[in-house]
């Protein structure tokens, strides 16, 4: 299997949509003329890119390993009315759509450099429970927190934060002082150390990004 760049006359993949109905994804796309068949990939897309990104990184020459494409051919779509995945896991997955020149000894596919041929989905989402339980004490002006996470799977430490506010439970990240978690959390139950409010202090814990980790994680209190 060997990959060459579009050109002028390539056939390409265009309008690649999805369509996800449970826990099934469905493709369409409007198939080139020219060739009968193509390559279809799938890859999970937040694990590889921690770091920030596109899913257009993840194409040949970007790391990616070839060998998991399936082939899939114009009969099949005709069929299957598309091609039906079952998404299985939790976060973001981005899907690879190449189509095949015909007459080669070898799969040649053909790679899209404008990313058209790609598709990003959501898949399940972690739940991630949360308590904040107070604790206050007479004739002192302070009060104790202590705050547990429960997490289906492990998180960095910059998925969340607490923020602490006076007078009133804080309603988002912004109504208050933040304090990110210096460590990250292992899947399971963490108790942290206890902190120490004002007695009028009220704490609560977001996501220091809700539109970025809200896609993969569900944040839910106890």
């Amino acid at each position: 299997m060997r990959f060459i760049e579009a050109g002028p006359d390539s056939p390409v993949i265009r309008e690649l949509t999805r369509r996800v109905s449970g826990d099934v994804c469905t493709l369409q796309w409007q198939w080139p003329s020219g060739t009968d068949s193509v390559y279809i990939g799938r890859r999970a897309l937040d694990a590889e890119q921690a770091g920030g990104g596109s899913p257009a990184d993840f194409g040949p020459g970007g790391g990616f390993d070839a060998s998991g494409l399936k082939l899939y051919t114009r009969e099949e779509y005709k069929a299957a009315a598309g091609y039906r995945d079952r998404l299985d896991g939790i976060g973001r997955f981005v899907y690879m759509v190449y189509a095949a020149l015909p007459g080669s000894g070898e799969p040649v596919l053909v790679r899209q450099p404008d990313g058209s041929n790609l598709v990003e989905t959501p898949a399940g989402r972690a739940k991630i429970r949360y308590s904040v339980r107070e604790r206050k004490a007479l004739f002192r002006a302070y009060k104790t927190v202590r705050i547990e996470i429960s997490c289906e799977v492990p998180l960095d430490e910059n998925v969340l934060c607490y923020v602490k506010k006076s007078g009133g439970y804080p309603v988002g990240p912004q109504d208050g002082t933040v304090y990110p978690f210096s460590a990250p959390f292992p899947a399971g139950r963490t108790g942290l150390p206890e902190i120490e409010v004002g007695k009028n202090d009220f704490v609560r814990v977001f996501f220091t990004d809700g539109k970025r980790y809200g896609q993969l994680y569900e944040l839910v209190p106890e």
